[in-house]
């Protein structure tokens, strides 16, 4: 019989690369077997029980359920409610994992800083959305933190977000606004980021399921552009 080897999933275990299909959400859903069961794993996934056991990988932080935000792999779990229609559920995520592991103590990052990704994805998020596929050019819209913010675009254009009614317990999205009209995806594409303008984000307490309820809404992982 093969000895059992501790590094069969580099710095993560089973649950947890899962999860790693970004280039291809909407497969990982029908693989699932649809929304509905694809939503009810991920729940189970972010409140399940987060002890790793005596041989876990010390690259394993940062815990949520087995959601570890303290590495790449896990990044993009937040934003993958969007896929199947509940945001709401990934920007409480987004807040939380913000909230709890990034602060100013001297170990204030949860996890390693490669290349600055863990920083990366912080602003990112505290802006309000992140590119869960890179490639694809759409960023997912999850729970701001900053209150405004100034994007200066590399063709001399700026994009201004202003967020309404911050605070500590208005982690949902209510409703968007892009250069004064209402906006009802719960993602924006790249090429429209470098129209520039403005954003205009509403927070509320409690979550607005009506937004991104419809399915022309969602993200998807056909070309969004």
């Amino acid at each position: 019989m093969a000895k059992h080897r501790e590094n069969d999933y580099c710095e993560g275990n089973a649950w947890q690369y899962t999860w790693l299909v970004p280039q291809d959400v909407t497969g990982l859903i029908k693989l699932f077997g649809g929304e509905q069961k694809f939503l009810k794993k991920l729940d189970y996934f972010t409140t399940m029980s987060s002890d790793l056991g005596g041989e876990a990988s010390p690259d394993i932080s940062g815990l949520i359920g087995q959601y570890a935000q303290g590495n790449e792999p896990n990044h993009h779990i937040p934003y993958l409610y969007a896929y199947a229609g509940q945001p709401w559920k990934g920007a409480a995520l987004a807040r939380k994992a913000m909230t709890d592991f990034y602060t100013n103590s001297p170990a204030g990052l949860c996890g390693n800083d490669d290349v600055g990704q863990m920083s990366a994805w912080y602003v990112f998020s505290a802006m309000g959305f992140y590119p869960l596929n890179a490639m694809s050019g759409v960023y997912v819209f999850g729970s701001p933190m900053m209150q405004h913010a100034n994007i200066n675009l590399p063709n001399g254009k700026t994009l201004a977000i202003n967020v309404k009614n911050q605070g500590k317990t208005n982690q949902y999205i209510k409703s968007i606004k892009l250069n004064g009209k209402p906006y009802s995806k719960t993602f924006i594409t790249h090429a429209q980021l470098l129209e520039g303008g403005q954003m205009e984000i509403e927070m509320s307490a409690t979550p607005n399921k009506n937004f991104g309820k419809n399915k022309a809404d969602w993200p998807s992982s056909v070309d969004n552009n």
